[in-house]
């Protein structure tokens, strides 16, 4: 049975799962879109972040519009230049998925390189003029305006669901979220729900981790 973690709870893999290789994140969220508004946007990345607090170079950011990405099945995805995170297809708005996540990354825990201390990952509210559709109505966008947003983890060998963190905190006009991070410690990693929220949209992120 997966665990819920609350904000700030904290989730250590080598005891809680050991045999966990390969770590499988879906996130999902549902906007509240207006008839005949805008389309909502919603992109996740990841920041693989050293002990300084900061990416040891660009690849180590894992977004849609990254230069480093892969032909999948599903289509192309964005990855970090150790190899160790695949990131999301594309999702165009939080309608697609009928229910079940929106975007999804992977992490392979053994080609982390031995220099990234954190993996942050974060969700942001793609807007005007980067929108697919040019329209500055995005500009209002806010996470004020989504509901019932997680990030839940689980074993991409066994399919079997580890944690989940529901993300209940209240928004005004954030449109960047820190979902959580994983942290290194000492030969093996823990998750940590961390909920942060902030405005900015991906360029804050950007500011803070590079």
């Amino acid at each position: 049975m997966a665990l819920n973690l609350n904000k700030g709870g904290r989730f250590n893999l080598a005891k809680e799962a050991p045999k966990l290789k390969v770590a499988g994140i879906g996130l999902g969220w549902n906007p509240n879109e207006e008839e005949n508004g805008p389309d909502f946007d919603l992109d996740v990345s990841a920041f693989l972040i050293g002990t300084d607090g900061k990416i040891p170079a660009d690849e180590y950011v894992v977004f849609y519009g990254s230069e480093l990405k892969m032909d999948t099945t599903e289509g192309k995805r964005p990855y970090s230049g150790d190899g160790a995170v695949i990131g999301a297809v594309d999702a165009i708005d939080g309608t697609e998925s009928d229910g079940e996540d929106d975007e999804d990354m992977k992490i392979y825990f053994d080609k982390i390189w031995e220099g990234v201390q954190q993996i942050v990952i974060t969700v942001t509210i793609t807007k005007y003029p980067n929108d697919k559709k040019k329209d500055k109505r995005t500009l209002l966008q806010n996470f004020g305006m989504v509901e019932d947003c997680y990030i839940r983890l689980w074993d991409d060998e066994t399919g079997v669901e580890i944690l989940k963190y529901d993300l209940k905190e209240k928004f005004n006009s954030e449109d960047a979220v820190e979902f959580g991070r994983f942290v290194r410690v000492n030969n093996s990693w823990e998750f940590i729900a961390t909920g942060e929220k902030y405005t900015g949209g991906l360029n804050k992120f950007i500011e803070l981790f590079t």
